[in-house]
């Protein structure tokens, strides 16, 4: 086992900027008496891959270096296995990518704070929600989200990638043409199945995400809890009209939202959906949502 720190470097993050900059903010932490190795990736979920195997190999100190993606590859690749039980893996960050939503809860001054977190070696344990679908099981430090805002992330990742910002737009516009509230049947720590048809929800363990919109303004990411956000059926109008309030967290006083801090969720969805998970497009069929409490140490 080493204590060396291994920071997977995403260079595309940011739409490159990551690769350019890496170099000098690694050279920083070095400087600051942090050893790092590095390790950079050339492909889509190469991070977890590399995250894994470090793990496998006894390494337990990482450093995410990119955007939201980027951590959520390497949460992805420490867990399950870190969840075992035994010694926590330690999740610096270098934010250099597009979005770094998760670190907006701690600073909002980015990749300077993560540096001083590091150098000064200040952590905090953090949650790590953990979703087993019937295809597989996916981990989360940010948020996931069904309906409405993961549909816009899905067909931003499948037909408007391509076109920078402008996709984003596109995804929105498209979405909302097609504006229709679905049912994701759950049950709130074992209580009756809730079936009502949903604008879209989202299970928080972090506050923000897409950089700067607040989704759960009281998420905490050491409670063990999962901060629940449900927004019942809206019109295209009132969806455009309450969406922006997402900046200031205020879309949670909509009479058709409703929040709650569940430990458990169990999902009785009998198709895939699209999945919003930490600023990532998934499909997949929901079963269940629980806690790691406090599985992740920080650098924060």
């Amino acid at each position: 086992m080493t204590d060396a720190w291994l920071a997977i470097v995403n260079p595309a993050a940011g739409g490159g900027r990551c690769g350019k900059q890496a170099r000098a903010a690694i050279e920083r932490l070095r400087e600051g008496g942090v050893v790092v190795d590095v390790a950079e990736t050339t492909r889509a979920g190469e991070a977890t891959d590399l995250a894994r195997d470090a793990w496998g190999n006894g390494r337990r100190n990482f450093i995410a270096v990119g955007g939201d993606g980027t951590g959520y590859e390497v949460v992805n690749g420490l867990f399950p296995a870190a969840g075992a039980g035994g010694s926590r893996p330690t999740l610096g960050f270098l934010p250099l990518g597009t979005g770094n939503s998760f670190l907006r809860d701690f600073t909002e001054q980015g990749a300077e704070h993560s540096i001083d977190a590091l150098i000064s070696g200040r952590t905090r344990p953090c949650d790590v929600m953990r979703l087993r679908c019937h295809e597989r099981t996916l981990h989360s430090i940010n948020l996931i989200s069904v309906g409405f805002v993961a549909e816009v992330n899905g067909l931003r990742a499948r037909r408007f990638k391509r076109w920078g910002e402008a996709g984003y737009v596109a995804a929105v516009v498209t979405a909302v043409v097609g504006l229709q509230s679905s049912a994701f049947p759950m049950r709130v720590d074992g209580g009756t199945l809730d079936d009502a048809p949903l604008c879209f929800a989202s299970f928080n363990n972090s506050r923000f995400t897409g950089g700067k919109m607040m989704m759960a303004p009281d998420a905490d990411t050491a409670d063990g809890l999962i901060e629940l956000v449900r927004v019942g059926p809206l019109g295209r109008i009132e969806l455009l009209r309450t969406f922006p309030k997402i900046f200031k967290g205020t879309h949670v006083h909509h009479p058709q939202v409703t929040t709650a801090k569940p430990r458990t969720i169990d999902f009785a969805v009998d198709r895939e959906v699209d999945l919003m998970i930490d600023g990532e497009a998934e499909r997949a069929t929901p079963q269940r949502l629980d806690v790691l409490a406090g599985a992740l140490v920080v650098a924060v």
